[in-house]
C-alpha cells in the first residue's frame, strides 16, 4: 500500500488526499506525453495489465516489478523500455512478519516530503470495452532501515532522479544513471519509519488515523 501526499501539493491540487491506497485502485502518476512533448499528470490503475492480455485478470495484480528482472519479464520489458512513469506519493506501508502476526509500518522520506516511485505503465484495450491504463512500481533490495522490516523496498525517486527516470522518453535510453537507480536503494539516512495500527490492513479504512504512530520509530 502507499499513501498519497495532501491536496496542497501543487501537482495534486485537484485530487483528494488519500491515506491507504490499495492495489487495483487509482494512483496519481506523472508520465511523458510523446504527442504533446511534455509531462502530464493522470490517474492509473495500480496493478499493471499488459497490452497483450486476453482479459482483465481476477488473480493477484501485478503491482510490483523487480528491478533485477524487469528487462526480461514479458509483462514488463516493453513498458520498461518505452513507458516509464513516476507514481507520486508521500509515504508507503510495509508489513513485518512477527510470531504474533504482521505488524504494519509507515515509511516516509525527508520528514514527510513528497516523492515518487519508479513506475512503468501500459494500456490494455479489451474488445468492445473501455481501455484500461495501469501501472506497476519497481522494487529493489532493502536499505539498512527497510531491512529491519522487509528484504525488498520500492525504487524511490526524489530531486534530480525524477527527471532521470523520465528521460528515456526523450531518447536517452537505459543509461548508467538508470542502472544506478535500480541497483542502489534509496539512502537509509533519508528514510524513516514507525509502526501504525492494523486498521491499514483493510482498504476500506482510508482515514488519517492510518498514519498515526502506534509505537516508537525504527532505530
Amino acid at each position: 500500500a502507499c499513501t498519497v501526499p495532501p491536496a496542497g501539493i501543487q501537482l495534486l491540487r485537484d485530487a483528494l488526499p488519500r491515506f491507504n491506497v490499495a492495489p487495483t485502485q487509482n494512483v496519481p502518476v506523472l508520465r511523458f506525453n510523446e504527442a504533446a512533448q511534455n509531462s502530464e499528470l493522470t490517474m492509473l490503475r495500480w496493478g499493471l495489465v499488459p497490452s497483450w492480455s486476453k482479459e482483465l485478470s481476477r488473480g493477484r495484480p501485478l503491482i510490483n516489478a523487480r528491478a533485477e528482472t524487469v528487462r526480461e519479464k514479458p509483462s514488463f520489458r516493453t513498458s520498461f523500455r518505452q513507458r516509464r512513469c513516476l507514481v507520486l506519493a508521500g509515504g508507503f506501508f510495509e508489513w513485518q512478519r512477527l510470531p504474533s502476526g504482521k505488524q504494519p509500518y509507515h515509511f516516509q522520506i525527508d520528514n514527510g516530503e513528497p516523492f515518487a516511485f519508479a513506475g512503468i505503465w501500459d494500456r490494455w484495450e479489451p474488445e468492445g470495452g473501455e481501455p484500461v491504463e495501469s501501472c506497476a512500481i519497481l522494487t529493489t533490495r532493502a536499505n539498512e532501515i527497510m531491512a529491519l522490516v522487509h528484504d525488498r523496498m520500492p525504487v524511490i525517486l526524489a530531486g534530480e532522479s525524477l527527471d532521470v527516470w523520465l528521460a528515456p522518453h526523450r531518447g536517452a535510453g537505459v543509461t548508467e544513471e538508470i542502472e544506478k537507480l535500480l541497483n542502489e536503494p534509496f539512502p537509509a539516512e533519508r528514510l524513516s519509519s514507525y509502526p501504525v495500527s492494523a486498521i491499514v490492513n483493510s482498504p476500506r479504512n482510508d482515514v488519517a488515523e492510518c498514519l498515526e504512530p502506534a509505537g516508537p520509530p525504527l532505530a
